[in-house]
Order: C-alpha cells, then sequence, then structure tokens
C-alpha cells in the first residue's frame, strides 16, 4: 500500500549552524542611544564574520528578521567550526577594541553568544534548533558566565552546544581554543523545564576556574574571596595568526533576534565563502 505522506514531509531537513547573539541591557538604554549601539554590534559582526573566512552575512538584508538586541545567524553546518574558533576570539577582541576607544557618551557592549547546529526546515528555517540557540543564549549558564565576565572586565560570554562542541573543539577542528579553554555545564531556562543540556561556556580571558563559583552561586552572586581581576585576565591576544597559536588564558535570547540565511541553499546568487 502506498505511503499517503508526502515524500518530502518525513525528510529531515538540512543541517545549519547557528549563532546566536544577545546584548546585554540593551532594553535600558535611553532610545537615542540604541541604535548607534546596534549599529556598532552590525560593524563588528561584519568585520569578524569575514576574519574568520565565513564573508560578509550582515549584508543579507531579504533574510533579516530583525527584532533589535538579538540576531540569529544561519549557515551552512560546515561553518560550524569557523563559528568557534577563531570567531569567537575575534569577537572578543573587536569588543574589546571598542570598548577602548568609544565615546564616553556611548554605551558599553556586553554580548552573549551561542553557537548551535541542527536541521532546519527551508524556506523560513524552522525547527528545534533554532528554539534550542536561542534558549542557550538565554540559559541560567549563560547568565552566570557572563556575570564572571563582567566581574572581569571581559565583554563576551559564549555557549556552545554540545553537539557543535564533540563535532569542532573535540574532533580537532579548531585551531588555538582546546578543551581546556572552556567550561562544562548544563544549560537550563527559567520556565522551560523540558529544556537540560549539556553546554560548554568560553570566556575570553577567562579560565573555567574563575567562572565555577558563579556557576555553583547563582547568575546574581559574586563568589566570596575571588581573585585580583588583574590575576584572572590573560594578556590580550593579538589578531595576527601567530598570536592566536599561542592563546593564553589565566587563573536574557529574549526572544528579540534576527534571523540571517547564509550561503546559497535557499538564496538566489552566489554563495557567501
Amino acid at each position: 500500500m502506498p505511503s499517503l505522506v508526502p515524500s518530502d514531509a518525513s525528510d529531515v531537513p538540512p543541517e545549519h549552524a547557528l549563532l546566536t547573539v544577545d546584548m546585554k541591557e540593551y532594553s535600558q538604554l535611553p532610545e537615542a542611544k540604541m541604535a548607534p549601539a546596534r549599529a556598532d554590534l552590525d560593524d563588528i559582526l561584519a568585520t569578524v564574520f569575514a576574519q574568520s573566512g565565513i564573508g560578509d552575512v550582515t549584508s543579507l538584508s531579504s533574510a533579516v528578521k530583525d527584532r533589535g538586541d538579538g540576531a540569529i545567524f544561519v549557515l551552512p553546518a560546515r561553518h560550524a567550526a569557523r563559528l568557534v574558533d577563531p570567531l569567537l576570539t575575534y569577537l572578543g577582541q573587536a569588543l574589546e577594541r571598542r570598548e577602548q576607544t568609544r565615546l564616553a557618551s556611548a554605551p558599553p557592549i556586553r554580548l552573549r553568544a551561542s553557537v548551535h547546529v541542527g536541521p532546519l526546515a527551508p524556506p523560513d528555517h524552522r525547527g528545534d534548533a533554532v528554539n534550542d540557540a536561542c534558549r542557550l543564549v538565554d540559559s541560567d549558564a549563560a547568565r552566570q558566565a557572563m556575570a564572571a565576565a563582567v566581574d572581569n572586565g571581559v565583554l563576551l560570554a559564549a555557549v556552545v552546544s554540545d553537539t557543535v562542541f564533540r563535532r569542532t573543539v573535540a574532533a580537532g577542528r579548531a585551531s588555538a581554543l582546546k578543551e581546556h579553554h572552556f567550561h562544562r555545564a548544563t544549560a537550563r531556562v527559567e520556565g522551560k523545564p523540558g529544556f537540560e543540556e549539556t553546554c560548554w561556556l568560553f570566556v575570553p580571558g577567562l579560565v573555567p576556574a574563575v567562572i565555577t563559583p558563579y556557576l555553583a552561586g547563582g547568575s546574581d552572586a559574586v563568589p566570596a574571596g575571588r581573585q585580583d581581576r588583574a590575576a584572572q585576565r590573560s594578556t590580550r591576544d593579538s589578531t595576527s595568526d601567530e598570536d592566536r597559536e599561542g592563546v593564553r588564558q589565566k587563573g536574557k535570547a529574549t526572544g528579540k533576534a534576527r534571523l540571517v540565511q547564509v550561503g546559497r541553499d535557499y538564496i538566489t546568487g552566489p554563495e557567501q565563502s
């Protein structure tokens, strides 16, 4: 008896890599400063995508759903390793350069980011992978890592899904970042009792031991007896490949998102390399 299910309904959609970013306390900015801060972030992202060999994904405005403080970038799955290394390192460096040169009237940009991979159905990229990427960036673990970052003068806290970590860092596809640069944690989201996933936290310049007390104490806790911040920070990594080879360390998505499809899977025109 022939199946009554359409031939494509049971097909697993193609996998995509996802980078989700969320600006800390964006909604608390004065309205006049929101657009300039977001423009600065867009410029930073365009730069680090290009540096990482992915291309200018921010130019694909025809596939953008913009909701303010956050963004979800959807790329071909082959870019998953690049999103972890070198992009996360470049992103932290770019945020720091902006912080060092910004005017006093410009607000700082503190960023939570997540990297995930999973199947998404064309053409609108529907699927659990988007939901999970947003939950990762909005998880208690990500917020606690952000608290550690803020207390130590770092502007980025990233969470990498276990699937991505196993396929990239654990599989030897990352060049500078190794397993000891990451802190294994469990991502949970308040109000989402069915979501509990292993994840890997990365805060540029902080070793996992510095993040641990924040995970134990909660997102708003300040660990007692923490070391002097200068002792916990690493020497700044330069942007050159040579310096990146020797990278060293010492020591809310809120539902707002911009969705970007990268590559020629569903976009007419040449592929972004």
